[in-house]
């Protein structure tokens, strides 16, 4: 009779076994459908999380997910990204995983398990929330990379999470823990392509404020390109018809590369053709602008400019040179700078600009530029400079002013051949024919 007891026993020993095998297997099944069927890591992880809850009987969930980085005080960054709680904790109730947690997952990469959080002495001093009793952490690996941390909490029944609730959580986050990285990394990249297709939108509607086409000025050619070192860029160049057949054109050069650059070219953009369209002399455009800047960007923020009015009737060419570079006048007596003591826009509110003329003769040649170009290295470092750009500029000089600029960049190009440009590169020419 003993023996048939013990057999019995066993029997329901080998029985219950089996059947949570079962279980297990089911729920295993059950998630691995569920969690294919998803690419919102998001609903990746409830998913993980609503499952692992039911298969452990625990109170609570979460999934912590790290970017792999460190931070200057050597810890991994943590992002938790999905929370779930069971039907027996409120709100208040909710917990989360904690940096010491964290940091043994990274050293131990093994499952954890805490019985009595008060109690257990691989974590002393640790301060638990008072409503977290037992805890039961498994690490999410991909070729023994740590990416995350799947844990639960307090099991239902005030009893210790035990050796099967651990085997089948670890069985759980080995199932998973591709499949959430494959998620992520999908959000990642989708992200990624939407950011890439608003900065090719922003650049295409950049180009199109820049001047699709010269102005038609009778007895002059005008020709001016701007090319970005990114995408979008900080450099500026623009015409504007002013009263009486004048026309501005003017270089800029905004401090900065990218999309910040570019959205702070777009509001000096706006403010010099509306100061222009008030027929003020160059010199107050700039006084005028460099107010307006002052008091809407930060401090660091600055723009070089060259303003210029060109009246075609007196071939007089008045200018403001706000901390720009020079512009550079070819004439028969030679060449000379075009500057004046006025310092960047942007910095000083109250700061005072000074304008100059210059009158052009026949065959007279103006080149207006950014840093950008001169700047430009090649291999060995050697900046492009301002001797070569005067040199290309004398040898094409009989040529209009689109073939001297042509030739311009045609050299830029060929003194830095492989090297990438680091910097905005503008050049205006103006000729008078």
């Amino acid at each position: 009779m003993e023996s048939y007891s013990d057999e019995l026993a066993a029997l329901r020993r080998e029985n219950g076994q089996l059947h949570r095998a079962v279980q297990e297997l089911s729920t295993l099944n059950d998630l691995s459908r569920a969690i294919g069927a998803s690419l919102r890591s998001e609903e990746v992880m409830q998913t993980i999380i609503s499952r692992s809850l039911k298969a452990v009987d625990a109170e609570q969930g979460v999934v912590t997910l790290l970017d792999r980085r460190r931070s200057d005080s050597g810890q991994f960054h943590a992002n938790t990204l999905v929370r779930a709680t069971g039907s027996s904790i409120g709100p208040s109730g909710s917990f989360h995983a904690t940096q010491a947690i964290l940091g043994w997952m990274q050293l131990n990469k093994k499952p954890l398990s805490i019985a009595d959080t008060s109690a257990d002495a691989r974590f002393a001093g640790v301060a638990w929330d008072e409503n977290m009793r037992s805890v039961l952490c498994v690490p999410l690996l991909i070729k023994s990379e740590l990416t995350g941390v799947l844990t639960v909490y307090n099991k239902k029944g005030g009893q210790p999470f035990d050796r099967d609730d651990e085997r089948l959580l670890a069985i759980i986050a080995a199932q998973s823990a591709q499949i959430v990285d494959n998620a992520r990394l999908y959000e990642e990249e989708k992200a990624l392509f939407t950011m890439r297709e608003q900065v090719r939108l922003t650049a295409a509607i950049q180009a199109h404020l820049l001047p699709r086409a010269a102005p038609d000025i009778e007895g002059y050619q005008v020709a001016g390109r701007s090319v970005a070192a990114q995408e979008m860029g900080g450099d500026y160049f623009d015409y504007i018809a002013l009263p009486g057949g004048a026309w501005s054109i003017s270089v800029g050069d905004v401090s900065g590369k990218g999309l910040p650059a570019s959205m702070l070219m777009a509001n000096v953009q706006g403010m010099i053709r509306m100061l222009s369209s008030l027929n003020m002399a160059p010199a107050e455009v700039m006084r005028r602008a460099n107010e307006l800047l002052c008091r809407s960007t930060l401090p660091e923020n600055f723009v070089t400019f060259f303003f210029s009015a060109l009246d075609p009737a007196g071939h007089m060419l008045t200018f403001c040179n706000a901390g720009h570079n020079p512009a550079l006048h070819f004439s028969g007596a030679g060449i000379a700078e075009l500057a004046t003591r006025s310092t960047v826009l942007g910095m000083f509110e109250n700061h005072g600009y000074e304008q100059d003329s210059v009158v052009l003769a026949p065959g007279d040649v103006v080149v207006i530029y950014s840093d950008g170009l001169t700047d430009a290295i090649d291999a060995a470092e050697r900046e492009f400079g301002e001797q070569r750009l005067v040199e290309v500029v004398n040898e094409h000089r009989n040529h209009s002013a689109a073939v001297i600029l042509d030739a311009l960049f045609d050299a830029v190009g060929r003194h830095q051949f492989d090297q990438p440009q680091f910097d905005d590169t503008t050049a205006v020419i103006i000729k008078r024919t």
